[in-house]
């Protein structure tokens, strides 16, 4: 099969649109992780991501009769800029299907180079279903974004360039996977090549559907994706990428939000450009695989992907990446309800800088305070915690909590005694009209909500926390009503930062 695909690799159409894209050195990278890393730079194609590679090798290889019929197909984004650019180019009729949480600047991209978007569902695998529908319809050629042997000997093209670039001698190569097709073309070639060569794939942990796969052996579909990284939310991988990666492909490993946040700043900071999630995900992966294997002296390649990045969103990126990177402490602090007290607890703090302090006053004679603390490396936390406790303060850790990090922050101080069986709920709730009035349609209006904070800073869904009061008795009846209105949901009751700051 290998040898097939190598030929298909080697005779691919795709510079008739694509260029070839340079291996950049990554130097702040490199001196933080002690290895040589390498950053493949597809977000510098035509349409700012890979995608055009794949989508231009299938459309060129089109039958008379196809390209007069034209072409649909399912995309997330980027691939449905490749078949748009592809069917300007070719003069051949583009339809594509987008998830409605889709990002504007993807589907405008397409509009503007002549295609037909339908914007249909909240996933990948939503708009796939209808687009096929539209297919059985039309008559249109289905162009799939990555399970078509011609679509991966696209990809595979990056995996033929990496080969002529790097130094000879074994590296290791970090590639992005959705739906498995770009993994699938890179590891095919440079494993044929010389299998010295590491490919690894990256995942997010919220849509790793090729590890999970590859762990039953078979391929599965997740019963929900994430959708923040949304150039790679798939729900069920290809039938042909499938089999590749799990022969060519060496390991996969799995990184957060935050992770892929930090990842973003990273590959900004040595080449000022700005990924998308999905565009900086190999980025993040290499960074794990790095730290958790203690490589040094090693050569690292990752694909930078995708450009595709909507302006508001940053506000999110930027947020989450400082968690990401792990160089600030969120602190619960108790400090004694009197005046000079925040200033004492400055000067027993030290030489760290204050990034966030929130405060109510409250007739007690304790105040608890939620504070954000500077750290230059992320081991600092713990000693910034025990020196705290040593000079006698009650601390409560919550960096890494939650609903602490998206919701509580903004609402210190904000408590309720009256609001008696006040059960608190997170919510994500879909970016789409209505979504709201759905939630509250579900309620029994004997429900009282007392609390409700939103907040979304450009992320793919809303995050949501409420309050709602609910006798014991109706809590089943309550418990039934959330699971029928389908929203991801938790019950964050026993939070600690909820006790601390609310109730």
């Amino acid at each position: 099969m290998n040898l097939e695909y190598l030929q298909r690799i080697l005779t691919s159409r795709v510079y008739d649109v694509a260029v070839e894209t340079p291996l950049q050195p990554a130097p702040r990278l490199s001196a933080r992780l002690g290895s040589e890393v390498f950053f493949k730079r597809e977000d510098l194609q035509p349409i700012f991501s890979f995608k055009l590679r794949g989508a231009y090798n299938r459309m060129a290889h089109l039958s008379p009769d196809e390209r007069r019929r034209g072409v649909i197909t399912a995309s997330a984004g980027n691939h449905a800029q490749g078949v748009a650019y592809s069917g300007q180019h070719l003069g051949v009729r583009a339809v594509i299907v987008m998830p409605v949480t889709t990002p504007e600047i993807k589907v405008n991209a397409c509009r503007a180079r002549g295609a037909e978007v339908v914007l249909y569902g909240d996933s990948y695998s939503d708009a796939e279903a209808h687009a096929y529908t539209l297919q059985a319809e039309s008559g249109l050629t289905f162009v799939h974004p990555y399970d078509d042997p011609l679509v991966i000997a696209g990809q595979g093209t990056i995996g033929l360039e990496i080969s002529q670039q790097m130094r000879a001698g074994p590296y290791r190569v970090f590639v992005p996977i959705g739906g498995g097709g770009l993994a699938a073309g890179i590891a095919v070639f440079l494993k044929s090549i010389s299998p010295q060569i590491e490919v690894i794939g990256v995942e997010p942990d919220d849509s790793d559907a090729m590890y999970q796969s590859l762990r039953a052996g078979e391929r599965v579909t997740l019963a929900q994706v994430g959708i923040f990284v949304d150039g790679v939310a798939v729900r069920r991988v290809g039938e042909h990428s499938f089999r590749l990666v799990r022969e060519f492909v060496d390991e996969i490993v799995r990184v957060s939000t935050d992770e892929v946040c930090a990842a973003i700043k990273d590959v900004f900071d040595d080449t000022r450009a700005i990924q998308e999630p999905a565009g900086a995900l190999a980025v993040a992966g290499l960074k794990r695989y790095a730290a958790e294997r203690g490589l040094a002296g090693e050569a690292l390649v990752a694909l930078t992907c995708g450009a595709n990045m909507n302006f508001g969103r940053l506000r999110h990126v930027a947020e989450r990446a400082q968690i990401g990177e792990q160089r600030e402490a969120l602190l619960a602090v108790t400090i004694p309800e009197r005046p000079g007290a925040f200033k004492r607890f400055c000067r027993d703090l030290g030489q760290h800088n204050i990034t966030e302090f929130n405060y109510r006053y409250a007739p007690r004679a304790e105040a608890r305070i939620f504070v954000g603390i500077e750290l230059a490396r992320p081991d600092q936390r713990a000693a910034v915690i025990g020196r705290l406790a040593a000079q006698g303060y009650e601390v409560l850790d919550l960096t890494g909590n939650e609903l602490a990090i998206v919701h509580l922050r903004h609402m210190v101080g904000g408590r309720a005694p009256e609001a008696a069986d006040e059960r608190l709920y997170s919510f994500e709730f879909p970016e789409r009209p209505g979504a709201l009035l759905q939630f509250l349609e579900s309620l029994d209006e004997s429900w009282n909500i007392s609390l409700f904070h939103y907040r979304n800073h450009g992320s793919a869904h809303g995050r949501v926390l409420a309050g709602i009061q609910v006798p014991a008795a109706a809590l089943p009846r309550f418990r039934a009503s959330l699971e029928r209105l389908g929203y991801r949901h938790v019950d964050e009751s026993d939070n600690p930062a909820y006790h601390a700051f609310l109730t």
